[in-house]
């Protein structure tokens, strides 16, 4: 009897064991089912290939698909629910970009590593409508599987007719085709997400040529999350490109989560941020990872009483630790191939030919936005680009004055090492030429000697108000002074000739300049972001106000058009060699004072030389203080008499 009591006991104690074993896992299973995994890239720019940079005298990479896979799916593996998104700007930055109508490498690979849902960016547009249009059925017509696509802000303008444009009929219905929403509902394990893309108004300012326009996102987003509150959404998830700010004021990201505060989630693109920890935006969290696809972010969110919290946030480096998927790396070589077939065959050049080598290591490009000066890397542009039109145009050649590269259209650097044809094609890799060639053409076009000062007038006193202006220029040196009044902080310019001696500039003069496309058509916009104030009209070289650029694009002596890259390309390639090799000379290890800034607050450096601009100003507050100290006096006047009288 006593036997069998101790069995029973020892039964029941087994028993119990088990179930409690067994119970463990049933309570995991459903807290993991009540848990969401957000993985999330922005800014990729095609970068599929790692990207080099050298740090302490060591190479180091970054990013790379192959990898960024890698750690996707070790995710994936460990995780229940996981969704991948992406906010935009998933294309244009490598040569991968010139196969993006053709071939749309970016979303097939995108597809291909399981992504969601993407939105898009500003960069996507940069071959126009057209290009996008073509980009988006070329994807559909691999029959590939592809990311859902998110967009709820944009809009068609039609004609006077009411009738779009036929590259605008071929966006919208690529568009339809391929299923682009203004919003998308998926499920994981019975947590139902909304997800939604807009682009904010600084990045769609981005895309001129694009044909389309973007409305209010703030409305827009209000509109879809009422949407999918209504659609039974557990969280709202905003794929935005529309970025992050210091100047909170600014943040258009900040802005949009509180002024539409049921968003749970928004990934935001544009801005390139690299939030270590998320902005809290009352109880919507926002997320940046970094451009490139050099990180993974990740963001794990859980249902606690009833509401979703914040239970991880990281950004995970994808770095040379991480193992390259076979699969997706193979694909990649693929497409270099075709790149090089259908692009680069097209210069007689080959991807990873070695066309220069670097004794040392430029600014980085993330270096250079927060720093208003000269630019080693802007001057080796700029040569550039007055070389390579020099020797295309041999005997023919008319002098240029001044060559003009914005920072906005550099979108990578050199290290130390050798320089391939394909690093040089991502440092100056925007846009699309007349020629439907990818790459902006070099053009040439007049401005006055008047006009050439306003320039410099715009990198002083633009560029701090939009970092995208900050010019790097060859051909004219300039010196200012940061704490004079705006549009009067240049206090001294002159050109440089071919012999290096200095020049004094004549202000009804015109001069010969050289620029992209791009670029030069965007001088034109100064006065709009100046308030009217600066001036600058390309002109001919009789001196009629140019319209239609591409007309006056530069061509080679085969008739070709001479883009930024290969200019730069070309001149990388003119250096003395070493070991049959073109090497980068010291002096562009230096700057070269074509940009002073003199940070002088003494007050006579400040007020002295006023131009007509700071008259006007200093007029104004001449008068408001004449103003108010009539009206002091005034008053103190009538305060005596009235003690006066009371005395009395």
């Amino acid at each position: 009897m006593k036997k069998l009591t101790k069995l029973c006991i020892l039964w029941s104690l087994m028993t119990s064991v088990l179930l409690h074993t067994l119970y463990i896992p049933a309570v995991n299973a459903e807290e993991s089912s009540q848990t969401l995994t957000i993985l999330f890239t922005h800014d990729l720019h095609d970068n599929f290939l790692p990207v080099e940079s050298v740090q302490n005298g060591d190479k180091q990479y970054a990013g790379g698909y192959a990898r960024l896979y890698s750690a996707i799916q070790t995710v994936r593996a460990q995780e229940q629910n996981v969704l991948l998104v992406d906010a935009g700007d998933y294309s244009m930055g490598t040569p991968f970009q010139t196969i993006f109508q053709t071939d749309s490498p970016e979303l097939r690979l995108m597809g291909q590593m399981g992504y969601d849902v993407v939105t898009l960016g500003n960069h996507e547009f940069d071959y126009r409508a057209e290009g996008l249009a073509d980009s988006l059925q070329t994807a559909v017509n691999s029959g590939e599987p592809l990311p859902q696509m998110v967009q709820s802000n944009i809009t068609f303008p039609v004609d006077h007719d009411g009738n779009l444009t036929d590259s605008l009929e071929h966006l919208k219905q690529s568009m339809e085709d391929y299923g682009v929403k203004e919003y998308t509902l998926i499920e994981r394990n019975g947590i139902k997400v909304g997800i939604f893309g807009v682009m904010g108004a600084d990045s769609a300012s981005k895309a001129p040529m694009s044909e389309v326009q973007f409305e209010d996102e703030v409305i827009h987003a209000k509109r879809v999350v009422d949407i999918l509150k209504q659609e039974g959404a557990d969280i709202i998830l905003c794929l935005s490109h529309s970025g992050t700010w210091p100047d909170t004021s600014k943040s258009e990201d900040e802005i949009l989560a509180k002024k539409v505060p049921d968003m749970d989630v928004i990934i935001s693109g544009h801005t390139h941020s690299t939030l270590e920890q998320p902005i809290m935006a009352g109880d919507t969290i926002i997320a940046s990872g970094g451009c490139y696809g050099e990180n993974l972010g990740r963001i794990d969110i859980s249902k606690q009483d009833n509401v979703w919290t914040l239970l991880n946030y990281e950004l995970q480096p994808i770095n040379e630790t991480i193992p390259e998927d076979k699969y997706i790396n193979q694909q990649i070589q693929n497409y270099k191939t075709v790149v090089e077939d259908k692009y680069f065959s097209l210069f007689w050049k080959t991807y990873d030919e070695v066309i220069a080598r670097s004794p040392f290591s430029f600014p980085r490009l993330e270096d250079m936005y927060p720093v208003h000066n000269e630019s080693t890397l802007g001057n080796l542009i700029s040569d550039g680009f007055i070389y390579t039109v020099k020797e295309a145009e041999g005997e023919a050649y008319e002098p240029i004055a001044v060559a003009i590269v914005p920072i906005g259209t550099i979108r990578g650097s050199i290290p130390e090492g050798d320089i391939t044809t394909a690093e040089a094609f991502s440092i100056s890799s925007l846009g699309i030429g007349a020629d439907k060639l990818p790459g902006y053409p070099l053009i040439s076009a007049y401005l006055t000697g008047k006009e050439l000062k306003t320039l410099c007038e715009v990198d002083a006193s633009v560029a701090p108000l939009m970092d995208d202006a900050q010019l790097y220029m060859s051909g004219m040196n300039f010196t200012f002074n940061p704490n004079r009044l705006i549009f009067n902080k240049v206090t001294d310019t002159s050109l440089v000739n071919e012999q290096g001696d200095l020049e004094e500039i004549n202000d009804k003069k015109l001069y010969r300049i050289v620029a992209g496309l791009y670029s030069a058509q965007m001088l034109s916009v100064v006065g709009e972001k100046s308030f009217g104030l600066l001036s600058i009209v390309p002109k001919t070289k009789e001196g009629t106000p140019i319209t239609d650029f591409e007309k006056y694009i530069l061509h080679d002596g085969d008739g070709n058009e001479i883009k930024e890259w290969y200019a730069l390309d070309h001149y990388l390639q003119s250096f003395e060699e070493v070991d049959g090799v073109s090497v980068i000379p010291e002096y562009y290890n230096h700057t070269q004072g074509r940009k002073v800034v003199d940070d002088n607050g003494n007050l006579f450096a400040i007020l002295s030389n006023p131009n007509h601009i700071s008259l006007v100003v200093y007029g104004v507050v001449l008068v408001a203080a004449g103003f108010v100290t009539f009206i002091v006096v005034k008053i103190v006047k009538r305060r005596r008499k009235k003690s006066f009288d009371f005395l009395d």
